[in-house]
């Protein structure tokens, strides 16, 4: 039988326990990582949810109903519960903890291999990476920064260019060799391979003077990492997106095909929730993009108090 319909959201708990235990909505706020904002709100949400008050706001931080002391016995009973039951990995909490959100393709080609480099240093930081496609909700899920390919900055953030792709073709070894120099023409001959759209092959063809359309023989794959996997096993062509894609070029498990490039009109942003960052938050957000090449002064603008969204 479901009772999920019958609980309340595993959130709004958590924000509640953290609340009532501490007095306060901004010291559960420094417990679970998260912006006063967004206590707040998960503490909203729940009451909404259960049709009651669990707490009085007072003038120096908050105090629980009658409702609200049996909710948090209960909420508190079931949270050990689970902790003597559960062999879930615990996730480190701090304030050197900074939580980032990237698709899957850019934690595993770009940040992984810059992870020690990016924790080392004044302040000492512990990266926590959340891997998604999607664009993340800061105030919500409680992450601090964000990493994402797209055209431009987003609404409601501020928004800091990592890095552009200037894409070429590339292969297996033994399918380039058999493909050869020549016309970029010679390329349709074999299948493509793109991730979720065609953009990259669509700018690369363009700038050759030719106009490209997905083919039925072409092989599409929601990731970047399962691109590059694809073309090392000889599926088809891919593009290479540096920076991306330098280790395995380097490696040569891959190679280039043709000299030709072109720019990928998606470009790689950092994304921050706007406001003040945390240290730890700003301390990262710095060394992510001076690892990425990007201006000193648009950093600068970019981590400054008085930013403001474009």
């Amino acid at each position: 039988m479901d009772h999920s319909s019958n609980l309340p959201p595993l959130d709004t708990l958590r924000a509640f326990e953290a609340a009532a235990r501490t007095g306060s909505f901004s010291s559960a706020a420094e417990a679970l990582n998260l912006t006063h904002g967004a206590v707040s709100r998960q503490i909203a949400k729940l009451e909404h949810w259960l049709g009651l008050r669990v707490f009085l706001r007072q003038a120096r931080g908050v105090s629980l109903t009658p409702e609200g002391q049996r909710l948090l016995q209960r909420t508190q009973e079931a949270f050990a519960l689970i902790a003597d039951t559960s062999e879930r990995w615990r996730e480190a909490r701090g304030a050197s903890v900074v939580r980032v959100s990237a698709p899957p393709s850019v934690c595993a080609l770009w940040l992984m291999p810059r992870l020690a480099v990016l924790e080392a240093g004044t302040p000492s930081l512990r990266i926590v990476l959340q891997v998604e496609h999607r664009k993340v909700d800061f105030e919500e899920e409680g992450v601090d920064l964000g990493i994402r390919c797209g055209r431009g900055g987003a609404p409601d953030r501020l928004s800091l260019k990592l890095f552009e792709e200037w894409c070429f073709p590339i292969a297996s070894p033994a399918l380039a060799d058999a493909i050869g120099e020549g016309a970029p023409e010679r390329l349709l001959a074999q299948p493509l391979i793109h991730d979720s759209d065609a953009a990259g092959w669509k700018a690369w063809f363009a700038a050759q003077g030719l106009d490209y359309r997905p083919r039925p023989q072409d092989r599409r794959f929601e990731d970047y990492n399962l691109v590059l996997d694809a073309a090392a096993h000889g599926l088809g062509i891919a593009l290479a997106r540096p920076p991306l894609a330098r280790e395995q070029l380097a490696a040569g498990r891959i190679v280039r095909v043709d000299a030709r490039e072109a720019l990928n009109p998606v470009s790689y942003w950092l994304d921050r929730p706007l406001g003040v960052l945390r240290p730890s938050a700003a301390a990262l957000a710095e060394r992510i993009a001076r690892e990425a090449g990007a201006d000193r002064g648009e950093i600068a603008t970019f981590l400054s108090r008085e930013a403001r969204a474009a």
